[in-house]
């Protein structure tokens, strides 16, 4: 399991720091994989509501981190942690500039019908905390954080709030914290309680892209769908994109990555192998299936076609078999 936390605060080492960490903390100890973003520390631009990413599907801002890498790490969290204090009942403008660039993911499912392959299973949680003690402090944090979810294609699992903090150090001598932590992050895990597939080609940019793309969003509740290449390439095919988003599944925002970069971070249960052959590393316990598939990259796209079509038809094959 992948978790992103977005840290929303200012102060990078303040009180909502300390609680997504204790957040993050515990789920890699259950054996998450855990990454954190400073929002204070990203360049995004905020979203000028200039329709573009509704007539294109990407965001006119091409070249700030929102764009390089933000969107990626959403697409590939199985868990989206947003941690956030409350200034004036809503976000603060660092962290609310991502939520608000994440207009562009939404206008990929609401206004071009494809959906990301994560978004049946992914869940987003929220972490926040407010100086007052205000009934409803919280009232205006949940309601963005929801539409934020869904934006990101993450169901709203859960929330953490704690009123009366304000100076640094307060969380951390607020009673029950810890126990809260524990309690939510186990709950979190357990629903992500999955076997580890994963799929390793050559280049990472179209065979094992697809086949991890079908299995994630035919049985994300069951596979936990890795992907990776011997020798991957900068950017995924536009061509495999094409045809996957033909299936109503949307593969932008993906980047190749190594096979050694993905077995360092967990171990899968298995590696189903197209194209990497002797490159593809030996790991002790982990079973592995070969598909001869052939290389699309490059060809006419009524190949891409075929071999989609025959990847969809092996994952079947293989959610019945092994899961």
């Amino acid at each position: 399991m992948y978790v992103l936390g977005l840290q929303g605060s200012p102060r990078l080492k303040g009180n909502t720091n300390f609680l997504l960490d204790m957040f993050l903390d515990e789920l890699a100890g259950r054996g998450a994989v855990t990454e954190k973003v400073h929002a204070a520390r990203i360049k995004a631009e905020p979203c000028i509501g200039c329709g573009y990413c509704e007539e294109k599907g990407v965001c006119v801002f091409a070249d700030d981190d929102m764009s390089l890498r933000i969107y990626n790490l959403l697409r590939r969290a199985d868990a989206v942690v947003l941690a956030s204090p409350v200034y004036f009942y809503t976000f603060p403008a660092r962290i609310k500039a991502i939520i608000d660039r994440s207009q562009a993911l939404w206008s990929r499912k609401y206004r071009f019908g494809i959906e990301d392959p994560g978004r049946p299973w992914r869940r987003g949680f929220l972490l926040s905390l407010g100086a007052t003690k205000g009934k409803n402090l919280f009232d205006g944090m949940g309601l963005t954080a929801r539409y934020f979810f869904d934006a990101v294609g993450a169901g709203f699992a859960d929330t953490l709030t704690y009123r009366r903090i304000e100076q640094y150090g307060d969380l951390e001598k607020h009673p029950g914290v810890s126990e809260d932590v524990k309690a939510s992050a186990k709950h979190l895990e357990q629903s992500f309680s999955r076997k580890k597939i994963l799929f390793a080609c050559r280049e990472n940019s179209c065979r094992s892209q697809m086949a991890a793309g079908f299995a994630k969003y035919l049985a994300g509740d069951r596979i936990e769908a890795l992907n990776a290449g011997s020798t991957p390439a900068r950017y995924v095919n536009a061509a495999m994109q094409e045809v996957m988003a033909e299936k109503g599944i949307d593969m932008v925002f993906r980047s190749p990555r190594s096979i050694e970069d993905a077995v360092s971070e967990t171990k899968p249960d298995m590696i189903i192998t197209m194209g990497c052959g002797e490159q593809c590393p030996y790991i002790p316990g982990v079973s592995y299936i070969d598909w001869d598939l052939p290389d699309p990259a490059g060809q006419d796209i009524d190949l891409m076609r075929k071999v989609r079509d025959e990847i969809e038809t092996r994952v079947r094959r293989l959610i019945e078999d092994q899961v």
